[in-house]
């Protein structure tokens, strides 16, 4: 029944009139400080005040810590973990993809992350499900989506890699797949026009594409140059997956807003992102899930095995020498290459890799929402923003495992079930 209510209310579009939610503490993600019996009055979805909590019977009491709901920048909702990925184009049809979407989303929203940026979808259907969470229609997080990554011809996201002759043709922009700075403007022309909210590219090689080389630059500079510049004229931040240290740089020098996996960042490059206030994204999470699974016999081909082993568990490594030389890191996991859901474990990660436990919660709420260029709506629990609110153990801040295992899940004010 409550489920009921929460739905009922969701597909309206309706909030009580005034909530107030009742903290036993709450995290300042601005100042990674804890505040101590806080209320949040939230007013048509809205955070109204936080303040000192007082004694109104009707507050909802959120026994532990509030937080404000986790944003994950790198997820990809049609992507499932699994070695028959391959095949998939051929056995299936967008509507099972965008079924499948609406589950994955689903599974996102209850592990905490009312916020997700989806940096890849070949089949198209994550724009119709954000409008759909939009109206109310379904249960999900906010979605923030590239619509289709853009590559160029043979590289990391272009989707005939891999297939026989055939089937292989000559994708073109309409597809997300670029040659020269001409089409790459068309291809960032036909995301607005497909209603993308931001630019994905594939800046070098990658690990699960059937293609040999995963850290070889795969744009001409004047290629990135020409996306990044068109895709600030349409409102658009970027973002640009990138193992290798030659495409990294391309993409710095052309004013990307985020890396993405960054594997083999050098200390140049390092420096070069501090010095341009490029983002980093690390995605941990996903690193060490394909590390893994390379080795299981005939979970990926050989090819995409072989770079799994090679790219996996430098990850890491680098993140600890980022996070140590001050580039500016932002929450990111990777989620379809892992099981979504599971998006919290990447906190235990980043602990491992020497982030304090309150910094990784800065980098998934106030910095995230930065790199969205949507500070003023989410990332902190301030007045203005959407009442997003992630409720854990209240000693969460100590023990990471305990940010995965959230109590109650709050999205515009309305309890998610």
């Amino acid at each position: 029944m409550k489920w009921m209510i929460a739905a009922m209310s969701l597909a309206a579009g309706a909030h009580a009139q005034t909530q107030i939610i009742r903290c036993d503490a709450l995290f300042d993600s601005k100042t990674a400080r804890v505040l101590k019996n806080q209320e949040i009055r939230i007013v048509e979805g809205r955070i109204e005040s936080v303040r000192s909590a007082g004694t109104d019977g009707t507050a909802i009491h959120a026994k532990g810590l509030c937080l404000p709901g986790y944003i994950d920048l790198h997820t990809h909702l049609t992507g499932e973990p699994s070695g028959q990925g391959y095949t998939e184009v051929y056995r299936l049809n967008a509507s099972d993809i965008a079924y499948r979407a609406e589950a994955n989303g689903l599974k996102t929203l209850r592990a905490g992350f009312t916020t997700v940026r989806d940096l890849g979808d070949a089949w198209g259907v994550s724009v119709s499900l954000r409008n759909a969470i939009s109206a109310g229609l379904v249960q999900g997080p906010r979605i923030f989506t590239a619509g289709k990554s853009i590559a160029t011809t043979g590289g990391h996201a272009d989707p005939s890699n891999g297939t026989s002759a055939r089937f292989m043709g000559s994708p073109g922009p309409d597809a997300g797949v670029i040659n020269g700075p001409i089409e790459a403007r068309q291809a960032v022309r036909q995301r607005y026009k497909e209603g993308s909210d931001l630019i994905k590219i594939t800046a070098t090689g990658g690990v699960l594409s059937v293609a040999k080389n995963g850290l070889n630059p795969q744009f001409e500079q004047d290629e990135i140059e020409a996306i990044v510049r068109t895709a600030k004229d349409y409102g658009f931040t970027t973002a640009a997956h990138a193992h290798g240290a030659v495409g990294m740089e391309r993409a710095i020098r052309a004013g990307i807003t985020s890396i993405e996996h960054g594997t083999f960042m050098t200390p140049e490059i390092m420096r070069l992102m501090k010095e341009k206030g490029t983002w980093y994204v690390p995605t941990l999470l996903a690193g060490a899930w394909v590390a893994e699974k390379a080795e299981v016999p005939g979970f990926y081909v050989p090819m995409v095995a072989a770079k799994a082993r090679a790219i996996g568990p430098q990850i890491s490594k680098t993140l600890e020498a980022a996070y140590k030389a001050g580039v500016p890191i932002a929450f990111g996991t990777d989620a379809g290459v892992y099981p979504h859901g599971q998006n919290a474990r990447e906190f235990e990660l980043l602990a491992k890799a020497g982030v304090p436990v309150p910094v990784s919660v800065q980098m998934a709420t106030y910095f995230a929402a930065q790199v969205l260029n949507e500070s003023e709506n989410i990332g902190q629990l301030s007045a203005g923003k959407y009442a997003d609110i992630t409720v854990v153990a209240e000693d969460a801040l100590s023990d990471a495992k305990k940010l995965a295992q959230p109590l109650m899940v709050f999205k515009g004010g309305v309890l998610v079930q």
